[in-house]
């Protein structure tokens, strides 16, 4: 990189980009849970009660098989940058992608026609999924900086 241009690199130790990473993913975890908790409000007790159970199960699903072995991967692709890297390379580049057009299959199906306490289901799954798989970003960063 130019020399000149190297004061305009955003590059943060690669703890932070640990740290964020959990922040980001706890946040939209949350954020999920939260709306779909907000749907599942306008239902009877009984149904808020089997579809959120559903929405569980199928976070837990999609934490152990899924978004684990993700998380796993973008935290040794970050331990194995060097010391200081650019803040966006929390993610890799592909991921933005996958990012974006799960946005947008999130806005698509907030706006369908499907009830919104069945989706609801999807979700808790994936924002359970998320909040649970954050804590391995954050276990991560406490023993980076809690090592000797």
């Amino acid at each position: 990189m130019n020399p000149k241009l190297n004061k305009f690199d955003p590059a943060v130790d690669k703890k932070f980009l640990i740290v964020l990473s959990g922040i980001l993913w706890s946040i939209v975890g949350i954020a999920l849970c939260n709306l779909a908790v907000s749907w599942l409000s306008e239902t009877t007790a009984r149904t808020a009660v089997w579809l959120g159970t559903a929405g569980t199960v199928l976070s837990l699903l999609i934490h152990h098989f899924g978004f684990l072995k993700l998380v796993d991967s973008n935290i040794e692709r970050i331990l194995s940058k060097k010391s200081k890297v650019c803040i966006f390379a929390f993610q890799p580049w592909k991921s933005y992608l996958i990012i974006l057009i799960m946005i947008c299959m999130g806005i698509f199906l907030r706006h369908s026609s499907l009830p919104k306490p069945y989706l609801a289901v999807i979700y808790i799954g994936f924002g359970g999924a998320m909040l649970l798989s954050s804590f391995r970003y954050h276990r991560n960063f406490f023993k980076l900086m809690f090592k000797p």
